[in-house]
């Protein structure tokens, strides 16, 4: 079975930090490209950043440049999310997704809110 299971958000003063992870089982992790997404109220789901199988993060949102870091750990299965200098428009659910091929996995998201 299938797990993509995100923890870590919360709630965060504009210009804190935070670190999302993203627990994955039951697929074949390392050959997967891993990336984060997020949805905030009202708007459409957009890519935050993703990561491949060789480590290499690519396609950071114009948005976080900068101020998060995508990482993974192969031989845990797990991937992360620095997030620093938060501000309130990163107000999110953030979504772990895995990617290979035509295959695609979504975990069900962690709430990250960014407010004085």
């Amino acid at each position: 079975q299938v797990q993509l299971v995100e923890s870590g958000g919360g709630l965060v003063q504009p210009g804190g930090s935070l670190r999302l992870s993203c627990a994955a089982s039951g697929f074949t992790f390392n050959i997967y490209a891993m990336s984060w997404y997020r949805q905030a109220p009202g708007k459409e789901r957009e890519l935050v950043a993703t990561i491949t199988t060789f480590g290499v993060p690519t396609n950071y949102a114009a948005s976080v440049k900068g101020r998060f870091t995508i990482s993974r750990d192969n031989a845990q299965k797990m991937v992360y999310l620095q997030m620093n200098s938060l501000k309130p428009e990163d107000t999110a659910v953030y979504h772990c997704n895995a990617k290979y091929g035509s295959g695609s996995w979504w975990g069900q998201g962690t709430q990250v809110t960014v407010s004085s």
